[in-house]
């Protein structure tokens, strides 16, 4: 049997989000590691998977009829880009579908490290809670209003983040020689800069860079120690843009106030990655999520959404695919 369109990821994934596959469409289900693969992609136009996962063997786009491959959110990375070009299957993605949720999480955790919320419920079910109370009012922390946001990468999501940190009444500066919308940044008045320009005036730095060759390792142990003391950084962007190693030394030193990390450099992290290890206050630093930053109900439905509107513009009326990376 033959299929318009292979999918790796399970169809509950698109039910739960209250999103119907496209009835019209013949669709099979499949892991990226079912033996069937290779041989369903022989005949199928499109294939359609998730932004996270491990890689897609670049071997399974030879020799096969693809018009497409979609991509159920916005990072690409889990595809061979030279393999896909040289073939010339295009691969689209869904920018921007979650802004709100991203964002959100950027503002939210941003506060969170900055106040210590988390820290002190940690301390008050220890039965510290004159003690760190006390702590907390001398060491006389601050909220958002009025401190410097570093972004880098002014994209779509990073705009995003940087509009909602705005919003909050904080200066906006960026780092990205490429900005998607000058003009938009210019409507909140954000700052172009260099990147060691940023991490010296920021009191927050937010990433928001796919993870490219001129990405992985872009936040080391040189640029953490540029960052001011006391600012915290929230990496939302792809594991392997931060030295989770400096990173974690970084918050050993206490020069960092805190962290927010939502991806890893692996995937499930491994039980050595060097974050795991901080103890006392340092740990209490630290925030860890499970690259979850840009799921929220309503994000998903919109994503899933885009993805299967594209997916049928191109086998129903034959048009060009939207959103295209490469």
């Amino acid at each position: 049997m033959t299929y318009d369109v292979i999918c790796l990821r399970p169809e509950a994934d698109f039910l739960r989000a209250g999103v119907t596959p496209p009835p019209s469409l013949k669709i099979t289900y499949r892991a990226l590691e079912d033996p069937e693969l290779p041989a369903l992609m022989t005949t199928a136009r499109v294939l359609v998977i998730a932004a996270v996962g491990p890689k897609v063997p670049a071997s399974l786009f030879e020799n096969t009829p693809l018009q497409l491959v979609q991509v159920t959110g916005a990072g690409v990375d889990r595809i061979d880009a030279p393999t896909l070009k040289r073939l010339g299957i295009p691969v689209c993605n869904v920018p921007g579908g979650s802004n709100y949720a991203v964002s959100d999480y950027a503002v939210t955790t941003a506060s969170l490290l900055l106040r210590r919320f988390a820290w002190a419920d940690n301390e008050i079910r220890a039965g510290n809670y004159v003690k760190f109370r006390s702590r907390m009012i001398a060491d006389n922390l601050a909220g958002l209003d009025g401190l410097t946001v570093g972004v880098v990468g002014l994209g779509t999501i990073g705009l995003a983040v940087a509009q909602a940190f705005h919003q909050r009444g904080c200066a906006i500066v960026y780092f990205d020689p490429a900005p998607r919308d000058t003009q938009a940044a210019d409507a909140i008045d954000a700052k172009s800069a260099t990147l060691d320009e940023l991490l010296r005036a920021s009191d927050v730095v937010t990433l928001h860079v796919p993870l490219l060759p001129t990405t992985t390792g872009l936040i080391g142990e040189a640029q953490l120690a540029t960052m001011k003391p006391g600012a915290v950084i929230i990496q939302v962007a792809r594991g392997g843009i931060v030295d989770e190693t400096a990173l974690a030394a970084r918050l050993e030193s206490g020069l960092l106030a805190g962290a927010a990390v939502d991806v890893f450099s692996q995937e499930p992290p491994l039980p050595d990655n060097p974050l795991f290890a901080l103890r006392s206050d340092a740990a209490r630093r630290l925030l860890l999520t499970p690259h979850i930053a840009g799921i929220t109900r309503q994000s998903t439905a919109i994503l899933f959404n885009s993805a299967w509107h594209n997916v049928e513009r191109v086998i129903t009326k034959g048009a060009a695919p939207l959103n295209r990376v490469f």
